[in-house]
């Protein structure tokens, strides 16, 4: 359950965590009762999936599982940071597992202080030098749950912008960093100047009208664009990834009656993005095509 999948660029290794659990062990059933059912698994392969390794499991290693009563990985992606250090987005309230000497020995970091579930993280730079850890996360409030952390132990300080919304009673989202971008020809700027790119629901009840928001000044969490909505309809769950070059691709759940009728993937460039976005906070749609589902 819950697959994460992570890259480590030096060996060249790609991670796959996700947690098993015993039996028939509902998430409601491990809280109400305390008593923890879940495990901390990964496998890995080193040739783009052809082959993969044995089952290793974590759950052991890591004390602070048995204090929880229930935990999961993802559902989304790991990163690893220009230091290389490796971080896997953990929630029994949001926080992180991270390694670095390549995946060898891992450990977590400390929980978000704030009520906090599904979360996905991005690294973004303090005056193009110092590394800033961003956690974005589900929340059951009216506003999702951002924090940033600065230091080597990952602790996270909440934001109090409440700029992005939640939906409904919470929903899974992406977040992902990319180099900032020069102009209308989407080439990069700086490779430690970084940017992020946000996808969930743009609904504050239901599950739908998937939207793509950009901020251009991390710092500064006030700064996120309305949203470019690239699935009209029933929506939920999504992972992005930045493939290179300016140019991104979103997994999504989709469908027309229901939000989990497909997983539908949408590719789209820098341009389209800037074309679709108002940078002074009015929405615009201006793409026809953007009101399907893509399959």
């Amino acid at each position: 359950m819950n697959p994460c999948p992570l890259y480590e660029k030096n060996s060249k290794t790609l991670f796959l965590f996700f947690i098993c659990v015993e039996g028939t062990c509902k998430e409601k059933w491990q809280i109400w009762f305390n008593c923890n059912k879940a495990r901390l698994c990964y496998i890995t392969t080193k040739d783009a999936g052809q082959s993969w390794s044995g089952v290793t499991d974590l759950t052991d290693k890591l004390d602070e599982i048995k204090r929880w009563s229930t935990f999961a990985v993802g559902p989304g992606h790991g990163i690893q940071t220009e230091g290389g250090r490796l971080i896997v987005p953990v929630y029994s309230y949001s926080l992180a597992l991270y390694s670095d000497d390549h995946g060898d020995k891992w450990q977590f970091g400390e929980m978000l202080q704030n009520e906090s579930v599904e979360c996905e993280m991005a690294e973004y730079f303090h005056d193009k030098e110092n590394s800033i850890i961003y956690c974005n996360a589900r929340s059951k409030k009216e506003f999702r749950e951002e924090a940033v952390s600065s230091d080597e132990k990952l602790s996270f300080k909440p934001s109090s912008a409440m700029k992005l919304v939640e939906t409904g009673t919470g929903c899974q989202g992406s977040v992902v960093s990319f180099p900032a971008q020069r102009g209308d020809e989407g080439q990069s700027q700086n490779a430690t100047n970084k940017w992020l790119l946000f996808t969930h629901p743009n609904h504050k009840s239901k599950r739908t009208d998937l939207g793509v928001y950009l901020n251009e000044s991390p710092q500064d969490p006030k700064a996120w664009s309305k949203p470019w909505i690239i699935n009209k309809g029933p929506s939920a769950y999504s992972d992005l990834a930045y493939i290179d070059d300016g140019w991104f691709a979103c997994l999504m759940e989709c469908g027309e009656i229901s939000e989990i009728e497909q997983i539908a993937c949408k590719v789209f460039s820098y341009q389209e993005l800037l074309t679709h976005l108002s940078f002074t906070l009015s929405y615009t749609n201006k793409n026809t095509d953007s009101n399907k589902c893509y399959k």
